[in-house]
């Protein structure tokens, strides 16, 4: 059974050790470079969630909470190890960092930045909801920048602004 755990002590060092196909380096963060991220954005909601599948830790994401206009999540790396690719388990993994997060109701929307080049990512974000935002940033002029609005709930999700990172720069690489 697929799920999403939080990074420990007892598992970040089978997290550190995941990696994508050389053809995906480009397009993602080592997972060790996500885990440092996780940590550094700490201040601003950023966390790290372990995907694991029947036990076997099989994928990393990273996501964060954006508290200037619009305020928002920012799903900065996703990945799913080279040897479980091909699965469904990226389309399942994805679909349950989303259900998380509307459950934790801080904000309406999921964005995230993915280079051009990565048609298949683009795709799977696609797949699930995800497009073209319109934001550019000047800083990745090779990515496009995709939105994910959740489906409105009766009262509607609060809008949170209590949070310290204001960063919309140089968003993460899918």
């Amino acid at each position: 059974m697929l799920r999403l755990t939080d990074v420990t002590e007892d598992n970040w060092l089978e997290t550190a050790s995941l990696s994508v196909s050389d053809d995906q380096k480009g397009f993602v963060a080592p997972a060790v470079g996500i885990l440092a991220r996780g940590y550094v954005y700490r201040g601003c909601g950023g966390r790290v969630l372990v995907i694991e599948n029947d036990g076997v830790i099989v994928g990393a994401a990273l996501v964060r909470e954006f508290t200037d206009e619009p305020l928002g999540y920012d799903l900065q790396q996703f990945m799913i190890d080279r040897r479980y690719q091909g699965r469904g388990l990226g389309t399942a993994a994805l679909r349950l960092i989303l259900e998380e997060l509307q459950r934790e109701g801080h904000y309406d929307h999921v964005e995230l930045c993915v280079k051009k080049d990565d048609e298949r990512a683009i795709r799977l974000y696609e797949k699930l909801g995800f497009a073209d935002s319109g934001y550019i940033d000047a800083d990745a002029p090779d990515s496009v920048n995709m939105i994910f609005y959740f489906p409105e709930r009766p009262g509607g999700l609060p809008r949170r602004a209590d949070g310290l990172c204001r960063d919309r720069g140089r968003r993460g690489q899918h």
